[in-house]
């Protein structure tokens, strides 16, 4: 096995990866598989998980699931001195066997390793002195599957991060299986990959709900083929309602959240598509968002993840849907104006806007599409 792996360094941590993982479009399940492309999630997972142990009492132990080769395990043990231990679970053995290695190579003592099916391995830690301070799932394709028995297994207070791959379901190519897996339905839009972390945040909120468990988002995080959200668990009951539909009009751009179901754009009155029931509150908590930037100084990780971090901390409080200069344009079949002069501009006819994390041409704002066009 030896001659099938690479070294290569993410953060301050050395990893034994296999060779084809490098070379491949779509890294081999085997022996084990190691995506290199979901390197800045696990940059995100490192600041992520840094922030939040800073104040969190209690046992601060990190539970990862679906572990792989043990990339993102070694790393936290690794590289977030406050962690006091890691569990790495997978039901691959040749992945696990690849992790020891690894531990051994960074000298990594803080980290166990455990072979069992997920929801097996999570209901094993789902007892009162078991639980995770943060618990991590990442899977392939839908995390669905896995949500009950993850919520169970972390701590009151605690973390769960969870990875979304099924970008066909989660952008509408196949809404019956979305209904099924996320219990709400997308819309194919520009601002899709927004809607699809909607829709994971509500079945996470609908699944804790049936256990009397109360999600608070603390970041999501976006890639070209991954979604993943950071929610902290409190057993208590929500009594706010989180939860609705966003109504989006082909025909004029218009976008706006409802909470009972309608059909009927307020704008131009032609027929328009529902997205949901999904999450219409928060993705971000601002305070959170700020402790991340501060842990990111401190930590080895990408340079483009303070470009990110500081996106999400101006529109922490802005409404759902954002737009894109392309679609302005579009609409006004006319050059794209620039970002900081269209954001200029809202702000002077006194609305809020900003741009977004979750599209580089994209902002947020509480004007109206017809608004927005007025001014360009």
């Amino acid at each position: 096995m030896e001659s099938e792996l690479a070294e290569i360094v993410e953060g301050s941590t050395r990893l034994l990866v296999p060779k084809e993982s490098l070379s491949e479009k779509v890294p081999p399940k085997e022996p084990a598989f190691f995506n290199p492309r979901a390197r800045i999630s696990r940059d995100f997972s490192i600041i992520a998980y840094s922030a939040f142990l800073k104040n969190f009492k209690g046992p601060k132990t990190f539970l990862d699931s679906l572990a792989g080769i043990g990339a993102r395990s070694i790393r936290v043990a690794n590289e977030i001195s406050s962690i006091e231990k890691v569990v790495a679970n997978d039901v691959n053995p040749q992945a696990l066997e690849i992790g020891k290695n690894i531990a051994r190579l960074n000298q990594v003592t803080k980290c166990e390793f455990s072979e069992n099916e997920a929801c097996r391995f999570l209901s094993l830690h789902s007892t009162r002195d078991g639980r995770g301070a943060i618990v991590d799932v990442d899977p392939f394709g839908s995390p669905s599957r896995y949500l009950d028995c993850a919520i169970r297994a972390t701590f009151h207070g605690g973390l769960l991060s969870v990875t979304a791959t099924d970008m066909t379901v989660l952008h509408g190519i196949f809404p019956e299986a979305c209904q099924r897996k996320y219990y709400g339905t997308p819309v194919r839009t520009t601002y899709g990959n927004e809607i699809a972390l909607r829709l994971i945040l509500g079945c996470m909120n609908i699944v804790a709900g049936r256990l009397d468990i109360m999600i608070v988002p603390l970041f999501v995080q976006h890639n070209m083929h991954y979604y993943k959200a950071y929610v902290k668990i409190l057993v208590k009951t929500n009594t706010k309602n989180c939860m609705g539909y966003i109504l989006h009009c082909d025909n004029c751009g218009n976008r706006k959240v409802v909470h009972e179901v309608e059909h009927t754009c307020n704008i131009c009155n032609s027929r328009a598509k529902l997205a949901g029931p999904l999450w219409t509150d928060s993705l971000h908590d601002k305070n959170f968002v700020d402790s991340m930037i501060s842990e990111e100084k401190n930590l080895t990780v990408d340079k483009s993840c303070m470009t990110f971090l500081e996106k999400c901390q101006g529109e922490t409080d802005m409404p759902p849907a954002y737009f894109t200069l392309d679609e302005i344009a579009h609409r006004k079949q006319s050059a794209p104006p620039s970002l900081a002069n269209i954001i200029e501009k809202i702000k002077a006819i006194g609305h809020r806007a900003t741009k977004t994390s979750m599209n580089p041409t994209g902002f947020k704002t509480d004007a109206t599409i017809d608004e927005i066009l007025s001014l360009v």
